[in-house]
């Protein structure tokens, strides 16, 4: 007798003559496929004006309507896009789709139907045992099996092969159907089978596809037996691996019903709820952190930015990983500087953005044009060009001449990397008008040094991308003619960012 599961506040049936009388009657789940479950559950779910993938941000009025035409019209489908675009985040929350629980037969390695199974052995189970035969359940999150596309996948890891340890153990011939290793696929039946980076699998292998996609069965190397798989087969593939390291053969994606484009995010606005989705910001050390949203916003539009960018190969793309891990090592620099120094909040600065550099170079493949300034020079002019946009965003319009006739009068500034909150707000007040400017930025955040320090240095900064004044690693800020008369034209902050503000 199989044990009785207990799931919320009900008692799932034990065996298969309690599971007749149940709402997991033979009528509903004989002749239920997969697809016919998700496209309910998806109905239900529109009906009453539920959110049907939470999590996914920007697709609501582009990929998400073309996955739900998919799913209503039971199609097994793939996700084309550039790296970074939520493909896979999106596929394995299509489990939310399922029914929460599943039941089949206690034991059986590809959760037969109780009431149709397919395999031999709980064909065998169900003539032994009859009414009695014990009944398991699976949640929906593992009915979703998931392979990354090699190109040393064979066929037996996605289909199966016969096992001779099976034979032996069991005295049993090779011919014997139970003798069978089930692969990946037979393992997916009655859930979601989704390959990623389809083009890197070997052609010989999607040809393995062709017979579940079409035909709805498999068969397994020489056995004279027909696997009738309930599946729903999804992809995904970049573009720009069909000639770069392998292709789709044409007849799978003609059997493919939907072929679904995603993007990167549309607006600014829609990346940053990205990343503050995934960055993971919320450290446990002493200071509180604390990142003003101008901040957030240079992050993001150096993503932007890099997409259009020519000296950046667009056809590789720009993964909104790389605001996700800039945003992160940004906080971890400004992190480093508040517990050294002891300070209450972590609060980042735009030279936290320049210390994040390593975050960003691996982001993205260079163009000729690039490739000879080098990913650090282009990760550097992004970030100005970033800084620069935001700037014009918060102050364009705004008069900042105190600020550089400031520095047209000889004023000078050098700030260092590790300079305590409050040393670093005094220095900056210095500045006329500067304090006045700051206070603009930010008025939702604490009123502590670390918050000014920073939206002066933005502001600094934003005066530095528009060349109202310069910089250089010697002498810090100064005049904008005095950089022509010194003939400095090396770029800040400098490849050692533990050297850029001393």
């Amino acid at each position: 007798m199989g044990e009785r599961v207990k799931t919320s506040s009900r008692i799932l049936p034990a065996t298969l003559a309690e599971l007749r009388r149940s709402e997991f009657s033979e009528q509903r789940l004989a002749c239920r496929t997969v697809r016919d479950e998700m496209r309910a559950n998806l109905v239900c779910r529109m009906e009453r004006g539920e959110s049907l993938f939470p999590g996914i941000i920007g697709f609501d009025d582009t990929v998400i309507p073309q996955v739900v035409n998919a799913i209503l019209s039971r199609h097994h489908f793939i996700l084309l896009g550039l790296r970074g675009q939520a493909k896979t985040r999106l596929l394995r929350s299509l489990t939310s789709l399922l029914d929460p629980v599943l039941p089949y037969l206690a034991g059986c390695e590809i959760r037969d139907n109780p009431y149709a199974p397919i395999c031999r052995q709980c064909r065998m189970l169900l003539a032994e045992k009859c009414e009695a035969a014990p009944i398991a359940y699976a949640p929906a999150e593992l009915r979703y099996v998931e392979k990354l596309a090699t190109p040393d996948v064979t066929i037996a890891d996605m289909i199966g092969d016969l096992d001779p340890i099976k034979a032996a153990r069991g005295g049993l011939d090779l011919s014997n159907e139970l003798t069978i290793h089930y692969g990946l696929l037979p393992r997916a039946h009655r859930g979601i089978f989704a390959i990623n980076e389809l083009p890197d699998l070997a052609g010989k292998i999607q040809v393995g596809l062709f017979n579940i996609m079409q035909e709805g069965d498999v068969q397994i190397k020489g056995y004279p037996v027909r696997l009738p798989l309930d599946v729903l087969l999804v992809f995904t593939a970049n573009p720009e691996d069909y000639t770069a390291r392998g292709k789709i053969i044409t007849p799978l994606k003609d059997r493919i019903g939907s072929e679904i484009r995603t993007h990167y995010p549309a607006a600014l606005e829609l990346g940053m709820a990205i990343t503050r989705q995934e960055a993971w910001l919320d450290r446990s050390t002493r200071g509180q952190v604390c990142i003003p949203g101008y901040i957030r916003e240079v992050v993001e539009s150096i993503a932007f930015l890099a997409r259009q960018d020519k000296k950046i190969d667009k056809r590789s793309g720009v993964s909104q990983r790389l605001p996700i891990s800039c945003l992160e090592n940004a906080v971890s620099n400004a992190e480093c500087r508040s517990l050294r120094n002891k300070e209450r909040y972590v609060v980042p600065r735009v030279s936290d953005i320049y210390a994040a550099l390593p975050s960003l170079t691996g982001k993205f493949e260079l163009e000729y044009e690039g490739e000879l300034k080098g990913a650090d020079a282009a990760a550097r002019e992004l970030i100005r060009a970033a800084v620069g946009r935001i700037y014009t965003r918060y102050f364009e319009g705004v008069n900042m001449s105190r600020i550089v006739q400031w520095f047209d009068q000889g004023g000078t500034l050098k700030l260092r990397d590790e300079q305590p909150a409050a040393e670093q707000a005094r220095q900056l007040g210095a500045i006329q008008g500067l304090t006045e400017a700051a206070a603009r930025l930010e008025s939702d955040l604490p009123k502590d040094p670390a918050v000014e320090a920073s939206a002066a240095e933005f502001v600094l900064d934003g005066l530095y991308a528009h060349r109202r004044i310069s910089r250089n690693e010697e002498v810090g800020y100064l005049a904008e003619e005095k950089k022509r008369e010194t003939h400095d034209h090396e770029d800040f902050p400098p490849r050692g960012h533990r050297k850029q503000y001393q």
